[in-house]
């Protein structure tokens, strides 16, 4: 069996754990055992598929026979691997440097968001003279997430649990790329598909974005009650 072969079904098992166990540190107590376990699978998981996307993508873009609509979706297979990598790594390490209270300026806490960021930029404009509604607008997201980062770390804390609220929300990035993903890619082949909806490709986007919005005011409003009630 060739690389490539292997590749492709590692990628699917690390996506198929990633997609099974993404849900449950967000349902369960957090900090509790049971969260803190399947993060960890789910983070494994992506590790695996943002690995294997790198290589497989790479490997179809140089490829000569390669088609330019296989060429299209290599990049943004490459893309989500950036973009899912970047929110994994960021939802970890605001947990490692909880404690800061001084701007952060950690090379590789910059320059994940950097380079999400420049490609998130990258990948708009080849999408635009692609005409590819896909690749145009999905990158709006990691930029605006890349943003987020870059502030974070270049700021002083202000709020109250931030690393919480960074975390999750991280994390929950994280998710909305891997659903994705899947859409884009993997169910249209389970359902013997040729092509898929626009508006299902940002059905992640649009259900999870209210989720993390939500969460957010929800624990903002926990927090602030419970420094009052103290």
């Amino acid at each position: 069996m060739e690389l490539f072969e292997w590749m492709r079904i590692l990628h699917i098992m690390g996506g198929f754990t990633a997609l099974l166990t993404f849900w449950i540190p967000v349902v369960t107590k957090k900090g509790g055992t049971l969260h803190v376990r399947s993060g960890w699978v789910y983070v494994i998981g992506m590790v695996i598929v943002a690995i294997t996307a790198v290589y497989m993508a790479i490997y179809r873009i140089i490829d000569p026979t390669t088609s330019p609509v296989l060429v299209s979706f290599s990049l943004f297979l490459l893309y989500i691997s950036i973009l899912s990598s970047s929110t994994a790594y960021y939802g970890i390490r605001v947990l490692r440097f909880k404690t800061r209270k001084e701007r952060h300026t950690h090379v590789g806490d910059l320059g994940f968001p950097m380079l999400l960021l420049i490609s998130s930029i990258g990948m708009s404009i080849y999408g635009y003279i692609k005409d590819f509604p896909l690749l145009t607008w999905f990158p709006l997201l990691g930029g605006f997430l890349s943003t987020v980062q870059l502030r974070y770390w270049l700021q002083k804390p202000k709020r109250k649990m931030h690393w919480w609220f960074e975390h999750f929300s991280g994390m929950l990035g994280c998710s909305i790329a891997t659903i994705t993903a899947f859409t884009v890619f993997g169910a249209p082949r389970l359902l013997n598909i040729e092509s898929v909806s626009l508006l299902l490709w940002f059905l992640p986007t649009i259900v999870l974005t209210p989720i993390i919005v939500g969460l957010s005011v929800y624990y903002d409003r926990k927090f602030s009650n419970r420094k009052v009630a103290g």
